[in-house]
C-alpha cells in the first residue's frame, strides 16, 4: 500500500447513557455541525419511545438498530463485459452505520412535526420489524438472496 491507513477516531460516550453507539448515532443525525441540537433531538426521541411503550428507550432503540442492520449487501463488479451483483458479507462496524443511516434517513421522510418525533415513530417501528428501514433492509437481504449464484465471483 501506498498510504498509510488514517488512525481510529477516538469518540466520546455521550453524556446522559455513557455509550459510544449513542454518540455515533447522534453524529449521523447532526446537520452543519450542530452537535448540541442532535442530542436533545435523539433525547427526546427516547423520552417519547419510553413514553409509548412503556420500556427502556435505549434498550428499544437498540433492538430496533440490531432490527435494521443487513448482514450482507451487493456490490458491482464488472467481468468479461458485464456488470454482476455480487453478494458480500459487510463489516461490523459497516454493518452499523448502514443500519444507523437507514433509520435516519427513513425517519426524515417521514411525516410527522419535529424530527425527535420522526425518529421514534421510525426507532418503534423498527422495533417490532416494520417500517422503511426495516424493509429496505428486507430488499438488501432479498437482492443478496436472488445474487447468490454470482457470489463464486467474490474479491
Amino acid at each position: 500500500m501506498r498510504k498509510t491507513r488514517p488512525k481510529k477516531r477516538i469518540i466520546l460516550p455521550d453524556p446522559k447513557y455513557q455509550d459510544v453507539q449513542i454518540t455515533k448515532f447522534v453524529n449521523n443525525i447532526m446537520l452543519k455541525g450542530k452537535k448540541n441540537i442532535a442530542f436533545q433531538i435523539f433525547y427526546d426521541a427516547m423520552d417519547v419511545v419510553s413514553e409509548k411503550t412503556g420500556e427502556d428507550g435505549v434498550a428499544v432503540w437498540k433492538q430496533a438498530l440490531a432490527n435494521v442492520t443487513p448482514s450482507v449487501e451487493v456490490r458491482s463488479r464488472r467481468i468479461g463485459g458485464a456488470t454482476f451483483q455480487i453478494p458480500s458479507e459487510i463489516r461490523p462496524e459497516r454493518k452499523q452505520s448502514v443500519g444507523m443511516k437507514n433509520l435516519i434517513n427513513f425517519a426524515r421522510k417521514r411525516h410527522e412535526k419535529s424530527m425527535s418525533q420522526k425518529l421514534a415513530a421510525e426507532i418503534m417501528a423498527a422495533y417490532k420489524n416494520e417500517g422503511a428501514a426495516f424493509k429496505r433492509k428486507e430488499d438488501i437481504h432479498r437482492m443478496a438472496e436472488a445474487n447468490k449464484a454470482f457470489s463464486h465471483f467474490r474479491f
